[in-house]
């Protein structure tokens, strides 16, 4: 009899000789916090098999032919490690490239039986917002904008500050990145540039929050093209909620695996992100579809 077996038994017979001592069945469930009918029940396994009777009875065997495949659980642990994807993420990326068919559980229970299915510490967790989720229902009819600040170390090691500039379509999701030396208003007025020529959508607006870089000049470049140009209220970046969270996105997936090698090779990269999230990328909102297929999708309809 191995020691867990012997602390079943004694867990299981303090209660009962508890129980006879005091003579209160319904006092020393309390007292123990177990319910009246797990007393019961023990004591009915007790009187008929003994000690024997109150180890607790081992679990139906696993079927090994139903657990999934090596090869296929080291992809899944892969992506949990390097991207932290969560079990959604990666069945929709095994089906898109690898055609691998793997059920949203079946993910989770690989995690679960390699204690990856909690996210380590210092990895933010996505939490329940309080604030009520919208979509606009039209591409361009509402577009976000904002400056993600970046730190990188050149060959001397010396420090290097960019700034990515985004652009997100509520609709779709569909996004155009830029890399700046200086976040400035020159900066946002190539950028929006940019994001018109970049989107296959005619905009009707911008939402930006009140930083310097999108004052006057910025403002009246986007009305001279027929943009309208809104402030989200300060201190409220939820406002500008899914460009917020493309950033972190673009943490986790691109910057954390990227090897700086100058801004030449930077912007390569960059561009290269930002087709693949655009075109290849499964999205969480669109329950596995690509920006571009919803889209395609909307202009369907």
């Amino acid at each position: 009899m191995n020691v867990k077996h012997q602390q079943d038994i004694a867990r299981k017979l303090k209660v009962l000789n508890h129980a006879k001592k005091i003579k209160n069945v319904a006092k020393a469930c309390r007292y123990f916090g177990i319910c009246r009918e797990t007393f019961y029940k023990w004591k009915r396994i007790y009187d008929k098999d003994g000690e024997q009777g109150l180890i607790n009875s081992k679990p139906c065997p696993e079927n090994h032919k139903l657990r999934i495949p090596k090869p296929i659980e080291e992809k899944i642990i892969y992506l949990r490690q390097t991207y932290h994807f969560g079990p959604d993420m990666i069945a929709w990326h095994l089906k898109r490239y690898h055609d691998i068919k793997v059920s949203r559980n079946g993910c989770y229970n690989v995690l679960v039986r390699n204690k990856l299915n909690r996210l380590p510490d210092n990895i933010p967790k996505r939490s329940r917002s309080k604030f009520k989720r919208y979509e606009k229902r039209v591409p361009g009819h509402h577009v976000q904008i904002d400056v993600k600040f970046l730190k990188f170390k050149d060959n001397d090691g010396r420090v290097v500050k960019r700034f990515q500039y985004t652009a997100i379509d509520d609709c779709t999701r569909v996004r155009a990145l830029k890399i700046y030396d200086k976040h400035t208003q020159r900066s946002s007025i190539d950028f929006l540039n940019y994001v018109v020529k970049k989107f296959p959508f005619r905009i009707k607006m911008i939402r930006t929050d009140n930083g310097h870089e999108f004052q006057t000049m910025f403002h009246w470049h986007a009305s001279e093209l027929g943009l309208i140009h809104v402030y989200i209220k300060p201190a409220s970046p939820n406002l500008n909620g899914k460009v917020e969270r493309s950033h972190l996105t673009d943490k986790r997936e691109f910057y954390q695996l990227l090897d700086y090698k100058g801004d030449v090779d930077l912007r390569l990269k960059l561009a290269q992100w930002e087709d693949y999230y655009n075109f290849l990328r499964p999205h969480a909102a669109h329950a596995g579809k690509t920006p571009y297929e919803k889209l395609k999708s909307k202009m369907l309809n």
